[in-house]
Formats: structure tokens, C-alpha cells, sequence
């Protein structure tokens, strides 16, 4: 399966549509949003058709889950936006909480700064921001294939 990963799309739409086109190139079957902003994931499957799981972030004032867990062929993924784990400030927090679930990635935003981390055995994914990127580099999503259990992932640039 093919997964998109998108975090802190702060409806830039122009960025959006550009991830769409990738996305849809690239035969992407599921979309994962972790924040920033939760009506974005809406118009990620308005205009694709792919499906969303998303989360809300420190941006999004709607009634909707700041942190999912959910496993996805064989993968246990913890997703969240990260404000609440302090990401900005180290990645202990949010990893202490995924191995807890037994989770074997934990997927965040917040930072607008990629992040691709080995913590106590789990994976730590921030696919950095559709829109600002603060890391001094492109923006970025992450494209990730997960089968019979195993995963890869690359980020991709617009």
C-alpha cells in the first residue's frame, strides 16, 4: 500500500494541488494529515478521492482527535500533530508514547522540520510542512510503502 504522509498544509491550496498531482501520480491509496489544518485532510479527498486520516494541531479549534492509533497492513502507526508532546523542543515525549501503544511509527508535524529518527525501536516520521518549511529546504511530504508488514519511505519536494 502506498501512504502519503502531510503535515502543516496551512491551506496553501497552490502546495496542495501540487502534492495532488504527485500523489495521484504516484498511485497513493491512503492519505495521512497530522495537523495543521484539519480542513485541509478534507480537501485532500475532495480532490483526490483517496482517502484521509487526520488529526487535528495546535491550529485546528474543531472537535477532532489530536492522536490516532491504528495499524495499516501490518504496521502499528501512532499519528498526532506533536503540540502536545513538545516536539519542538525533543522527540523523547512522542517516542516514550508510541512505544507505550506499540507503535511502530510515530507520524508528527508541528515543527515544520523533517524529521526521520530511530527511538527506542520505533520509527519517528515528521514529513516537514507542505507550507512554511523551517528546516532551510524544500517543502516536503513523505511517500511511504508499506507490504507484508515492512515499510519504506522517501520524502518528496515541491
Amino acid at each position: 500500500m502506498k501512504v502519503a504522509i502531510i503535515s502543516d498544509s496551512h491551506r496553501f491550496k497552490v502546495y496542495m494541488n501540487d502534492a495532488i498531482e504527485i500523489i495521484q501520480k504516484e498511485g497513493v491509496e491512503l492519505i495521512l494529515h497530522a495537523g495543521d489544518n484539519f480542513s485541509d485532510s478534507l480537501y485532500f479527498k475532495e480532490k483526490s478521492d483517496i482517502p484521509v486520516i487526520a488529526v487535528a494541531g495546535n491550529c485546528d479549534f474543531e472537535n477532532i482527535e489530536t492522536e490516532l492509533d491504528f495499524e495499516c497492513e501490518g504496521i502499528r502507526i501512532f499519528l498526532t500533530h506533536g503540540h502536545n508532546y513538545g516536539v519542538k523542543y525533543g522527540l523523547g515525549n512522542i517516542a516514550e508514547k508510541a512505544k507505550e501503544i506499540g507503535a511502530d511509527i510515530a507520524i508528527f508535524g508541528h515543527s515544520h522540520i523533517k524529521v526521520n529518527e530511530l527511538i527506542d525501536g520505533v520509527v519517528l516520521i515528521n514529513p516537514g510542512s507542505l507550507s512554511m518549511p523551517r528546516d532551510g529546504k524544500d517543502r516536503s511530504f513523505v511517500i511511504m510503502n508499506i507490504k507484508n508488514g515492512k515499510f519504506t519511505y522517501e520524502y518528496r519536494f515541491i
